[in-house]
């Protein structure tokens, strides 16, 4: 079935990602692989890699609601804006939360996908 609506947790090694509509909802779970090398700067690119990865699980959602750490959620936000702008459009919100349960994410992105609907009829 597809989804169009995604909740995000994130932190800077893994991501939980729920798609969802208003009866169902899909978890998916992503992990950041670390690559331990010599080189300069590789835990940027490590963590690119992912961010990267979390794009992509993103592609075709009309709307996405971040939530997760201040630092995460800023360190994300840089990369979308100079790595992947067509997503920006389609985040529709950053919430800070820390380590909710599935059922407590899912619920916050159902609110949080109710509201932005009120807000559209309302033209609030």
């Amino acid at each position: 079935m597809p989804f169009f609506h995604t909740v995000v947790w994130l932190d800077h090694h893994h991501a939980q990602l729920i798609h969802f509509d208003a009866e169902q909802s899909e978890t998916r779970k992503l992990h950041a692989h670390s690559h331990a090398t010599s080189q300069h700067a590789s835990e940027v690119r490590t963590q690119h890699e992912f961010f990267g990865k979390v794009c992509d699980a993103l592609d075709g959602m009309e709307s996405v609601l971040m939530t997760g750490g201040h630092t995460v959620q800023a360190d994300f936000r840089h990369y979308v804006d100079k790595h992947r702008p067509a997503l920006v459009p389609r985040i529709t919100g950053w919430e800070t939360v820390d380590h909710p349960s599935e059922a407590q994410l899912l619920a916050l992105g159902r609110q949080r996908r109710h509201q932005a609907v009120i807000g559209l009829v309302t033209g609030q």
